[in-house]
C-alpha cells in the first residue's frame, strides 16, 4: 500500500473554481467540484458530512463503531484512505487522500461510503437514519493548512460544550498517518 511521503508541504495547484449553480432540488447555490486536481503525493481533503435534519445519532460507540470500520475498509475498497476524524453528534469531519493508483473519483467515494454506513447504522438502530445528499469538501494547500484545521475539528466538541478537554472526546482519532 503507497503512502504518502513528500514531507516538504507542498501541494499543486488545483484547476480554477467553476461557477457557482443551483444545487438539484434546494435553489442553493454551490461550487461545482473541481474534476481534477494534481498535487505531488495526491491531494488531501477536509471532508465534512451531516446527517439529515442535523439529528444528533452520530455520537454513540455502535455508530462511531460503523463509521470507523467503514473508514478502516476505505483504502482496499475505494482507494482512499481516512487519517484524522472527529465524529459529533449530528456531522462529521475526517481528512481523507488517494491511497492507491486508481481510487475512485472523490464524489464516488462519499457516496458510495455515506451509502455503506447508512446501511449498516440503519440495520444496528433503525430504518429512519439518513445523511444530507451534499457534503462539504476543501483541498488543504498546505502543511499549516492541516495542522489549523485539525486544531479546528480537535475542538468541536469542546465549543460545542460536549467536553471540557478536547482529549477527553472518545469519537476522534486518527487511522492512517498521512504524512503532509
Amino acid at each position: 500500500m503507497p503512502r504518502r511521503t513528500d514531507l516538504n508541504c507542498r501541494a499543486g495547484s488545483p484547476n480554477p473554481a467553476q461557477q457557482a449553480e443551483p444545487a438539484p432540488n434546494s435553489g442553493r447555490k454551490h461550487l461545482r467540484r473541481l474534476d481534477r486536481i494534481t498535487v505531488q503525493g495526491g491531494p488531501l481533503y477536509y471532508l465534512t458530512c451531516c446527517v439529515d435534519e442535523r439529528k444528533p445519532v452520530l455520537a454513540c460507540d455502535l455508530v462511531a463503531g460503523v463509521l470507523v470500520e467503514a473508514w478502516t475498509a476505505a483504502p482496499d475498497v475505494y482507494g482512499w484512505a481516512v487519517g484524522r476524524y472527529s465524529v459529533m453528534p449530528d456531522h462529521i469531519h475526517f481528512f481523507a487522500t488517494p491511497w492507491r493508483e486508481d481510487p475512485r473519483s472523490l464524489s464516488d467515494f462519499i457516496k458510495n461510503w455515506k451509502g455503506w454506513a447508512r446501511h449498516r447504522i440503519r440495520e444496528r438502530q433503525g430504518p429512519i437514519f439518513r445523511w444530507q445528499p451534499e457534503f462539504f469538501d476543501h483541498v488543504l494547500r498546505s502543511c499549516e493548512s492541516y495542522g489549523q484545521k485539525w486544531d479546528y475539528v480537535r475542538m468541536n466538541p469542546v465549543r460545542a460544550g460536549l467536553v471540557a478537554n478536547p482529549d477527553d472526546w472518545r469519537y476522534q482519532g486518527e487511522l492512517v498517518e498521512i504524512a503532509w
